[in-house]
């Protein structure tokens, strides 16, 4: 045990021995704060819509149809993956002991990435639309995204092949996972969807949807996790065993869980039978990378008092633990029957996405930026602040919509229940998820405001205001 805690500590115990510039993790991370800040203005407009549908007139390129993909894509994309890949250029050199490959090469891949993020504001609003879920990028600008992701991929794993350091600790093999993974599903997505038509090209769609976020956004995220619990609290990683029991089972059971939103649809038993029990057996990963987490802070707790990163880290953990114990629940069917297209399933999504990925990447933000431009965090208060209004909003949206979700569905299952009726009946629950918007939304303007004004502050520090870059 002694000796698996001391191979287990080793990201929080190697400093990198290179002089590391960071100009790619930079690029990648102020432009995602600042996609954060743009896609959260489009988030409170979307919000808005649902309590006053007349708001914005018949302007077309603000209606629902088209602000609700520029919010999804400019989520997913502009702030969520191109944060995460800002993180990843600055935690992969320093796990493996050397710089990054090509710095040039990434800030390529940065700007390239910005020229996708903008093509897709332009074209999105336009109306350029593919009308496949999370897949609604127009092709040229797929394309893109291939090449890019292969840039990025290329970089990575050239810099793990030079590395110094023989063992790997987990978060590389979460982040080359992910490269490897994202390809795959990437493609089958965007790609794959346009050969074929009808129940197939249905089924290609969700295995893409749900694929997004389990073979894409959580692997990123546990390698983030991974990294920056150890790092935050300055304590080793409880098992190296357990962080890699939790990902080769994530890697086994996750590809097959999409079919479980076309449950009671038109597709085989055999299919949703599959899909459900690896849904039910994602426990397995989940319950092994959450207890990897609990057991590396147990001793430690008091430190989130004052430890706003790891704050941040922990409750990801806590929505992380939530999330993948909801999704095998309604994967089942009696479950699936009540819930599925109803406001339950954007009120689980977003706990994935902003509760649990998003507050990793928030705390990774909040970590390295002070230690890429050495100087202090703006301001601790600011930043505290910003978990609050977070949580407050992240709470009120998640629990409204699961509640008012469930209500929606047995409204549905009632055939005496008119359907005007159901949606009337909604808006209490819609009008409480404005508001909650407006408070997750307080939190990215002081987020961006702090990290901002970090980068700004960095100009003029002074000797005793700097702190250490690793």
């Amino acid at each position: 045990m002694a000796a698996e805690k001391q191979a287990s500590a080793y990201s929080s115990t190697t400093a990198g021995a290179a002089v590391h510039t960071d100009t790619t993790a930079k690029w990648f991370l102020l432009s995602a704060v600042g996609y954060f800040f743009i896609v959260g203005i489009v988030a409170i407009m979307i919000a808005a819509k649902f309590v006053w549908p007349e708001m914005l007139g018949n302007i077309a390129a603000l209606s629902y149809g088209r602000l609700r993909p520029l919010h999804v894509n400019g989520m997913l994309f502009g702030w969520l993956l191109a944060a995460d890949m800002g993180l990843v250029y600055y935690l992969v050199p320093r796990l493996c002991g050397v710089k990054l490959w090509s710095e040039k090469l990434g800030v390529a891949t940065a700007a390239l990435w910005n020229v996708i993020v903008l093509g897709a504001v332009v074209s999105l609003l336009a109306g350029w639309n593919q009308g496949f879920e999370y897949g609604e990028l127009p092709l040229p600008l797929d394309v893109l995204v291939v090449v890019a992701w292969i840039m990025f991929g290329f970089n990575v794993f050239a810099t793990v092949a030079t590395r110094k350091y023989q063992q790997m600790y987990v978060s590389l093999w979460y982040t080359m996972g992910c490269i490897l993974w994202t390809a795959f599903v990437y493609l089958t997505g965007n790609f794959g969807t346009l050969l074929t038509t009808g129940v197939n090209q249905a089924n290609l769609n969700w295995m893409y949807v749900h694929n997004a976020v389990g073979l894409i956004f959580t692997p990123v995220g546990l390698a983030l996790a991974y990294y920056f619990i150890p790092k935050s609290g300055n304590i080793p990683l409880y098992s190296h065993k357990l962080s890699m029991i939790g990902f080769w089972s994530l890697a086994f059971f996750y590809v097959w869980t999409g079919a479980h939103h076309m449950l009671h649809g038109p597709i085989s038993q055999w299919l949703q039978t599959i899909s459900i029990a690896f849904s039910v057996m994602l426990l397995v990963p989940v319950w092994t990378v959450v207890g990897n987490f609990f057991a590396t802070m147990k001793g430690n707790w008091p430190l989130l008092r004052e430890n706003v990163s790891l704050k941040f880290l922990m409750s990801g953990v806590v929505f992380y633990l939530l999330t993948c114990f909801q999704g095998p629940m309604h994967s089942l069917r009696t479950v699936n029957a009540i819930v599925s297209k109803t406001d339950w399933i954007p009120g689980h999504a977003h706990m994935a996405v902003l509760g649990a990925f998003s507050f990793f990447a928030i705390a990774g933000t909040y970590y390295v930026v002070p230690r890429m431009w050495n100087v202090k965090l703006h301001s601790d208060a600011l930043a505290n602040w910003s978990y609050w209004f977070f949580m407050i909003g992240g709470i009120g949206f998640f629990v409204t919509l699961w509640l008012g979700g469930f209500w929606q569905g047995w409204q549905w299952n009632n055939p005496s229940i008119p359907f005007i009726d159901t949606v009337i009946a909604l808006k209490p629950i819609w009008m409480v998820r404005f508001f909650s918007g407006i408070f997750m939304f307080a939190g990215i303007v002081l987020f961006l405001y702090n990290i901002m004004a970090t980068v700004v502050d960095s100009q003029g520090a002074k000797p005793e205001t700097q702190v250490a870059s690793v």
